[in-house]
């Protein structure tokens, strides 16, 4: 079940990047991975050709597995929490955060 979505903010909860925060840029859930801001940072190098006239070093963000980040949950100081979907009043199916019970609103970029 998609539980994170485009626009989230999380925390990397495992890895070399353990602890930092940022926005989720691209869900694949056919492989489970995420790719997020500022995390798992690699340089390519692109090399001169008829549409490059300069060789350039560019940092490229890679996908981490979905498993190692948790939600954050914004109107409990940023906490990283599991997120589970109920039904609101008016029917509509709706994320909340584990341990408090908040929505998790959707923000897409």
């Amino acid at each position: 079940m998609k539980r994170i979505k485009l626009g989230d903010k999380v925390r990397v909860i495992t890895g070399k990047y353990k602890g930092v925060d940022g926005a989720v840029l691209k869900v694949d859930n056919k492989n489970q991975t995420v790719t997020v801001e500022n995390v798992n940072i690699h340089k390519k190098h692109i090399k001169r050709d008829q549409k490059n006239q300069e060789s350039k070093i560019v940092q490229i963000n890679l996908p981490i597995h979905i498993s190692n980040v948790a939600v954050l949950d914004e109107k409990n100081h940023n906490t990283p929490t599991k997120v589970h979907y109920t039904v609101n009043k008016q029917g509509k199916k709706i994320r909340v955060a584990r341990k408090t019970g908040n929505e998790i609103i959707f923000k897409n970029k």
